[in-house]
């Protein structure tokens, strides 16, 4: 080895020497850098996964808040849709109850102005009365007592007519030309056989009554009675 030039003592110094120090890195520079790598690749690993972990949740989250957001729109609609719905059928019904009390105020002017010319008709069936007897006293020529000139008076507005015995049925209308007296209107009703009878005022038939039930029609009015003398002299 000599004759070669390799100093064998020297070699096997360095090969000591080599191995001391991978020892020595080994345990003191190695083990750390590795365990230090190790450390640092697990909490890259960890970060990773919490990244993805946050990514889960954000999604998830996003997802939720869009449901919610959904939700919310639905329910925003449906209120407004509620409401609208709720808006009109107040309107209809503030719509309705005034409609039904201007009906009212109206069928109660009519009631009362009905009422009125009733009223008045009845305090005008004096006068007539008077000129009519007067005219009838001088037309027989004499005075007539009282009881003859009510019997004229009676006859004239209120003379139940005699086939009204003829006529049926559950009500009857009967039209006269002044406001009948309580006695009047017992009369007719007696004649009608217990029918439900309702009492209306139309000073054009001049006197008599019209009385209808059903499609019954029983006109002893004057106005008919003269139309039906002017058709006979035509």
């Amino acid at each position: 080895m000599d004759a070669l030039g390799i100093n064998l003592g020297y070699i096997i110094m360095q090969v000591l020497l080599f191995i001391i120090l991978l020892l020595v890195m080994k345990n003191y520079a190695y083990g750390p850098i590795i365990n230090t790598l190790e450390e640092r690749k697990a909490r890259i690993a960890k970060g990773l996964e919490d990244a993805r972990q946050a990514a889960i949740a954000r999604d998830n989250a996003d997802a939720e808040a869009k449901k919610i957001l959904d939700a919310a729109r639905a329910e925003a609609a449906k209120v407004r849709s509620d409401a609208a719905v709720q808006a009109e059928e107040t309107a209809k019904g503030i719509e309705a109850k005034a409609n039904e009390e201007a009906k009212a105020i109206v069928a109660a002017a009519a009631q009362d102005a009905e009422e009125e010319r009733n009223r008045i008709l009845a305090e005008l069936r004096g006068q007539v009365a008077s000129i009519a007897i007067a005219a009838a006293n001088k037309l027989v020529g004499k005075a007539l007592d009282d009881k003859r000139q009510h019997a004229i008076i009676a006859d004239f507005f209120a003379k139940v007519p005699a086939d009204l015995a003829d006529v049926s049925g559950e009500q009857a209308v009967v039209t006269s030309a002044l406001p009948l007296t309580d006695e009047e209107q017992a009369n007719v009703k007696k004649a009608l056989k217990g029918t439900a009878v309702t009492f209306k005022v139309d000073p054009s038939i001049l006197g008599g009554l019209i009385v209808r039930a059903g499609d019954q029609v029983v006109d002893s009015s004057v106005a008919s009675q003269m139309d039906a003398m002017r058709d006979s002299l035509r």
